[in-house]
């Protein structure tokens, strides 16, 4: 049976992460998502200390799905190597990661 998984992804602007959620779940990459922000972070880039706000968006999807998720956040996201990171669901209410299973199958080819 697949993992299910949660998937984290910053942008810069609320824009883009409404970009890349529509993108994802349009696309039925993932289940579902959600845009909070704005956050600050602060990281390593280029050997400089960068500070910078951005949105957070925090999506459902299953390992099957993980790589066209990925390719479909690279080709709608602004940054060179945006953050996508993904990490297991180890636990949840039965019927809601069953949803986020079925959301999340490959639409079929053979309509």
């Amino acid at each position: 049976m697949t993992q299910t998984l949660e998937v984290h992804v910053t942008a810069g602007s609320r824009e883009e992460a409404e970009k890349v959620v529509e993108t994802a779940v349009k696309g039925r990459f993932a289940a579902c998502a959600q845009i909070s922000g704005p956050i600050t972070s602060s990281y390593w880039w280029k050997g400089e200390l960068a500070h910078d706000e951005e949105f957070l968006v925090v999506m459902k999807t299953t390992e099957d799905r993980l790589d066209a998720l990925t390719t479909a956040v690279k080709e709608a996201h602004s940054y060179e190597t945006p953050e996508i990171v993904a990490v297991p669901i180890v636990g949840g209410l039965g019927d809601y990661i069953r949803w986020i299973k079925e959301e999340t199958t490959e639409p079929s080819s053979a309509s």
